[in-house]
């Protein structure tokens, strides 16, 4: 049995040059309570910087776009807010109050992190109930299924994939998933 996930990109603050700390934290509490669907991405957006040396040599450097900040791609549920709210290091989600607010896809884009894209996304395929698609990127990556529905509006398709050894309708973001 597959569940429909609500997935979001929200902004964690977090102390100064703890970032990366709180980004593994995370990950690995993910991966040890089995979360990988709920949980799916840890970002620090970071950027190369070329400085140049008191010898006169240029250095590549990564530098941290957005510092004091993780952005991650989750469904907001108890369980994952209280993993992420309480991970050393994190001093909350960014939203009024105690309410976490998504970033919009274009939002997320605009901060310079790059989303998988497959041709679905920019328009160049056709998509159809029936079709067969292979999912790219998510809980079930290297899935190969069978198109259900699909919602432009939402940006998402329904697809019948093989999980735990039957059949399972799940939906996935048109950027999980590539025509076969």
């Amino acid at each position: 049995m597959s569940e429909e996930r609500d997935l979001n990109w929200y902004v964690v603050h977090t102390y100064s040059g703890h970032e990366n700390k709180v980004k593994t934290t995370i990950e690995n509490t993910v991966k040890n309570r089995g979360m990988e669907d709920i949980i799916q991405q840890v970002i620090v957006p970071t950027e190369e910087v070329v400085t140049t040396t008191k010898t006169g040599k240029e250095k590549i450097s990564q530098r941290k776009v957005f510092p004091s900040y993780v952005i991650i791609k989750m469904e907001m549920t108890d369980e994952s807010w209280y993993i992420v709210r309480n991970t050393k290091g994190v001093t909350g989600f960014v939203g009024p109050g105690s309410k976490p607010v998504s970033l919009t896809v274009d939002e997320v884009k605009a901060m310079g992190i790059e989303l998988p894209e497959s041709k679905i996304v920019s328009g160049e395929i056709d998509l159809h109930k029936g079709d067969t698609v292979k999912v790219i990127s998510g809980a079930f990556v290297d899935n190969v299924g069978e198109v259900d529905d699909v919602n432009i509006e939402k940006r998402e398709v329904k697809v019948y994939v093989n999980a735990f050894g039957r059949k399972a309708l799940v939906t996935l973001g048109l950027e999980n998933i590539e025509k076969v």
